[in-house]
């Protein structure tokens, strides 16, 4: 089994960072580890490869939003990738075609589908060079982190809710060591019982549950990014903003960076105190937002 895993480590880091939209197929094949993994396939059982399949779609899902942070997939996207994953073990179990043949309907399949979930990739990237230079995506320190977002330790209400806590899930980690109630959610997965592998747009945050959401450089700064584009999510967005609203606590508050202003001057003034803050060095703010009843 640990040959076949490295064999899809050493197959995603070989395409990694290249550009999809290039009409350059001979940038895309297997290399030596995988042909030779697919020499001995016969040997995995069901329950192996669906282990495999599972974690080459995982590990393919990481590199694109290692790529661009901004691609979105939800669940059904997620099911799609998996799919092309199953049918190009099957493919390569049952010999159907010639292995180059096989590989580059694979890539293709890749490119439609990411077309099919996050239409703009095909938009800024066709034109542009061999490699894909990556959105950056990072995470900050504790410090910085609590810095950014106001965040009184003394005055943090139970339960925490971190949304887009990082693959490290540094903050919620520095939380938990100071004893606080505290869990995060992010598409990586994890092994921490207190982060959760969870879409933002599709978790249930509850009624009246956290005491203090945060999110820095998170669901606010993709919000921004959907308002923004002509085929952006907006709308999922506005929705899901309002749901974490209603997941507050009375006297809970939401702290999160960059601000968004097109959406918190609808707030309803009697339901929400909101309050921002000037970040020095940075040309958007945080909004700390209080729910009164």
């Amino acid at each position: 089994m640990d040959q076949f895993i490295r064999s899809i480590d050493k197959q995603i880091e070989f395409n990694q960072g290249k550009n999809l939209f290039l009409d350059k197929p001979e940038l895309f094949r297997f290399i030596s580890d995988t042909v030779h993994a697919i020499s001995i396939m016969n040997e995995l059982n069901s329950n192996a490869e669906n282990f495999l399949v599972d974690y080459a779609t995982d590990k393919v899902l990481e590199e694109f939003c290692r790529v661009n942070q901004y691609y979105s997939f939800d669940t059904k996207s997620k099911q799609d990738l998996r799919k092309i994953y199953a049918d190009l073990f099957a493919k390569l179990r049952s010999k159907t075609g010639p292995t180059e043949e096989i590989s580059k309907k694979h890539f293709q399949n890749l490119k439609n589908w990411l077309v099919k979930y996050n239409p703009f990739a095909e938009k800024i990237y066709s034109n542009t060079d061999q490699f894909v230079e990556p959105a950056a995506c990072s995470e900050y320190s504790p410090g910085l982190q609590t810095e950014i977002l106001r965040i009184d330790m003394e005055r943090l209400m139970p339960p925490v809710l971190d949304i887009g806590c990082g693959k490290q899930g540094k903050l919620v980690h520095y939380l938990d060591s100071k004893g606080s109630d505290v869990c995060g959610i992010d598409r990586f997965s994890f092994s921490s019982g207190n982060l959760k592998t969870a879409d933002w747009l599709e978790y249930d945050y509850g009624i009246k549950k956290w005491g203090t959401i945060i999110s820095n450089m998170g669901f606010s700064n993709h919000f921004k990014h959907h308002h923004l584009r002509e085929d952006g999510n907006y709308i999922k967005y506005g929705r899901t903003y309002m749901n974490i609203l209603n997941s507050l606590k009375v006297g809970g508050c939401f702290h999160y960076a960059p601000d968004l202003p097109f959406i918190e001057k609808y707030l309803d003034n009697s339901q929400f105190d909101l309050t921002k803050h000037e970040i020095q060095g940075y040309d958007f703010m945080t909004t700390i937002i209080k729910r009164l009843k």
